[in-house]
């Protein structure tokens, strides 16, 4: 069954058949590619038509999402956050559970 979600960036989702999440960072309508960064940092480029054969859904972003996002300065996100320590950053994604409904 293929999905209806549209990519949009700046959104998480989460795949439901590997229980992990990703971002998607931008939509190319001209060459109809999406560039998705998966928690664990990787990069990849999926045609509109992979897009729509994933098994995905909406989904929050993790509570550590910069390791994502490989932001390494407090100062790249605007605020002044101070709680994360350098240990936060290697420590591997949490599996991405469905709520229950």
């Amino acid at each position: 069954m293929r999905n209806e979600l549209d990519p949009i960036p700046d959104q998480w989702y989460a795949h439901l058949d590997k229980g992990q999440r990703f971002f998607v960072i931008d939509v190319d309508d001209e060459e109809n590619m999406v560039e998705i960064q998966h928690f664990d940092g990787d990069i990849e480029e999926l045609s509109l038509a992979e897009w729509r054969d994933l098994r995905i859904e909406l989904c929050e972003e993790p509570e550590n999402w910069t390791g994502a996002l490989d932001i390494a300065e407090k100062d790249d996100l605007g605020t002044e956050v101070t709680d994360t320590t350098g240990g936060d950053w290697s420590e591997p994604g949490e599996e991405y559970r469905r709520p229950n409904k």
